[in-house]
């Protein structure tokens, strides 16, 4: 396959950071991007859908991921880590990464689906 990047996430609460009396319940997460591709893929933009329990959605968008747009020859991979602020004990992420590959095609990678809980609180 000409175009496959792999997303992998991994989601710690920050207990330190979050304000339970107010509702702010922090997360940090670190993201894997890997090129399984035939090709070289720079990424471009992010989109993101952050969720809380009560339904609430919030979208980011803005150019590549903690200010830098990286080029992954096949078989490379990216790391970098971020966060996220949410209004309940609950919610999920979910988006994709705004791609071009060396010939100049732009491709969307998806970035499944992932909780963001406190440890515990999910059965």
């Amino acid at each position: 396959m000409k175009n496959k990047i792999d997303v992998n996430v991994e989601v710690t609460y920050l207990p330190n950071q979050s304000n339970i009396p107010g509702s702010q319940y922090a997360f940090a997460y670190t993201i894997t991007i890997t090129n399984h591709g035939e090709t070289g893929a720079q990424l471009r933009t992010r989109r993101w859908l952050i969720q809380d329990e009560t339904g609430e959605v919030e979208e980011v968008v803005g150019e590549g991921v903690v200010g830098q747009q990286p080029y992954l020859s096949p078989g490379e991979s990216f790391e970098y880590s971020s966060g996220a602020i949410i209004n309940t004990e609950t919610g999920s992420m979910k988006g994709s990464y705004g791609m071009i590959n060396d010939q100049g095609q732009r491709f969307e990678a998806v970035i499944p689906e992932f909780s963001l809980s406190e440890p515990y609180t999910l059965h």
